[in-house]
């Protein structure tokens, strides 16, 4: 069950693995359907969207990496990728991301179990990073130090692509988006797993993020060239870029 206490700091580390670990068994069932399918299609999309290097082969990070459910597209689009190393602070989302997809690319991913900011991944490290649907575990103060963090371990000429579920102000659907994040999620939880108000948190946490405008700034503040971009009139944003 999830800590009665929610008005405690929901982004703590210890809260944001308390809560991801409950939802690991569940997750990719339970995001799929209750997006109708949209979480798959913006995955696809980042990655896409990931701009080309001039190296052969690869290597790179999947920063907040869940369930790994970016890594199929990562890999098909992706053919030089030759190492994904995947951060997160859930141990249940690894374990579900391997058992449930994933084991037969066991060669290709390697996992660190961290507060990715506090962990220690070496400066100029990676080709690339990517990053689906963790953003918003943080705050803004957080996210400054994440951006420290993504241009630190990016070589010279590595790029990033990012996507976050987000608030999609001034669209004329936004009031049904909303009730069916705050309302509707949080009513099949209760229905359907027990009561739980986990994955109530996401639609709490998607609210209080807004989108990534702020943290593109901070990215571009740390050196790197970004850009901005919407997905499906601002149900999704995301952040693609590069480093000089």
């Amino acid at each position: 069950m999830a800590p009665k206490d929610v008005a405690q700091n929901i982004y703590d580390p210890d809260f944001v693995k308390d809560v991801f670990d409950r939802c690991s068994e569940k997750y990719i069932a339970f995001s799929y359907v209750c997006s109708f399918g949209f979480t798959e299609r913006w995955r696809r999309q980042c990655v896409a969207a990931l701009p080309r290097t001039s190296s052969e082969a690869t290597r790179g990070y999947d920063l907040m990496a869940g369930t790994g459910e970016a890594w199929p597209h990562l890999l098909r689009i992706r053919p030089e990728v030759e190492e994904v190393t995947a951060v997160d602070i859930s141990s249940g989302m690894h374990r579900r991301a391997m058992d449930r997809l994933h084991r037969h690319r066991a060669n290709k991913i390697a996992f660190i179990e961290d507060d990715v900011l506090k962990s220690d991944l070496p400066a100029e490290s990676a080709d690339f990073v990517i990053s689906t649907f963790g953003l918003k575990t943080f705050n803004d103060t957080q996210l400054q130090k994440l951006a420290a963090l993504v241009s630190r371990v990016l070589k010279p000429g590595g790029v990033f692509s990012m996507i976050e579920a987000s608030d999609p102000k001034g669209w004329t659907f936004r009031p049904l988006y909303q009730f069916h994040l705050l309302r509707v999620l949080p009513m099949i939880e209760r229905l359907f797993l027990n009561g739980a108000q986990d994955f109530a948190m996401i639609g709490r946490y998607t609210t209080n993020f807004g989108d990534t405008r702020r943290f593109a700034e901070h990215l571009a503040r740390n050196g790197l060239q970004t850009e901005y971009r919407r997905y499906f009139f601002g149900c999704a944003t995301g952040v693609v870029g590069r480093k000089q």
